[in-house]
């Protein structure tokens, strides 16, 4: 359903007075995902994960140059083609609820939603009855604004604002941040739900240990590339095969809890070779040339000359 090949974002900024600098906050980066499929995108924080899905639906600043290949059903995603497709064939549910409009019930904003994907006026207001009883929202919430629900509810507009159209494709920035386990359980099992009836999902998120629970494949971010991706099966039978995923697992506290040492290098000033072999300890000089590219291990792909199946 997508393909993401060799992308690179680059954002040309100014640094003192006029002068210029180029930031590049995404490198290489690959990705596929089918239908019927939930991908997990992992990483730490500026990695290329946000940015990732704002590539994908074009809402990138316009000091954003962009290269590579994005592919969805097979064609390439334009500009042209990502205005006329956002929010009908590909929708977002974007990290923070402030994306909800403060002036408008969010009924109405769910009701937008369902007629943007070609829904009648009554096939609409239908639906969106039956979106917000799927998802456990009373029908009183539809005439409350957003500041008059709570944080859990309000994700859950946020999803329902997803699902309610008629979208094969749904990215999913952080939708478990800042929830109880109880909701965090539920709104993953929408995802899960979703890629159920055929729609593609890719999840972003920081919680691993959640993503692990619904993915069909984890793809391993780390200074705007793809490291990895693999079967999460993998993570806890140990078959992992980059140095970074690793450390990944082993730094969360039910784990090892052993940190990474080093920092993810910045983005204007990337090196050459492998971007995660100064923290490496696997790291010779043949890292140091070339950015290695993703192969295939077993049932994984990864970005490392040292990876042995």
């Amino acid at each position: 359903m997508l393909s993401v090949q060799n992308l690179n974002v680059t954002f040309t900024m100014y640094d003192v007075g006029l002068t210029q600098k180029q930031l590049t906050a995404i490198v290489d980066l690959d990705l596929e995902v089918n239908a019927g499929e939930v991908v997990a995108v992992v990483g730490s924080s500026g990695s290329g994960k946000s940015l990732l899905a704002h590539a994908i639906m074009g809402i990138l600043p316009h000091n954003a140059q962009v290269s590579g290949r994005i592919l969805f059903k097979g064609s390439p995603l334009t500009p042209q083609r990502q205005a006329t497709l956002r929010g009908k064939e590909i929708a977002l549910i974007p990290q923070s609820v402030s994306y909800l409009d403060p002036l408008m019930r969010v009924g109405t904003q769910v009701y937008r939603a369902a007629q943007l994907s070609g829904l009648s006026t009554a096939d609409a207001r239908q639906a969106v009855d039956q979106v917000f009883s799927r998802y456990g929202l009373d029908l009183q919430v539809k005439h409350r604004y957003p500041f008059q629900i709570s944080g859990g509810m309000a994700r859950r507009v946020l999803v329902a604002t997803a699902a309610i159209g008629r979208a094969d494709l749904v990215i999913a920035d952080e939708p478990t941040s800042s929830l109880n386990p109880e909701l965090i359980v539920e709104t993953l099992n929408h995802l899960r739900e979703l890629a159920a009836s055929g729609k593609g999902v890719i999840l972003i998120t920081h919680n691993l240990e959640a993503a692990l629970q619904i993915a069909d494949k984890v793809a391993v971010f780390y200074a705007g590339t793809t490291l990895e991706i693999t079967a999460p099966r993998n993570f806890t039978q140990g078959n992992l095969y980059h140095p970074y995923t690793y450390a990944l697992w082993r730094s969360l506290p039910q784990n090892d809890f052993i940190p990474v040492p080093g920092a993810q290098p910045s983005p204007d000033g990337l090196p050459t070779g492998c971007l995660f072999s100064d923290r490496c300890e696997l790291a010779t000089d043949d890292c140091l040339i070339a950015r290695p590219p993703l192969r295939q291990i077993q049932n994984a792909q990864v970005r490392c000359i040292h990876a042995k199946g």
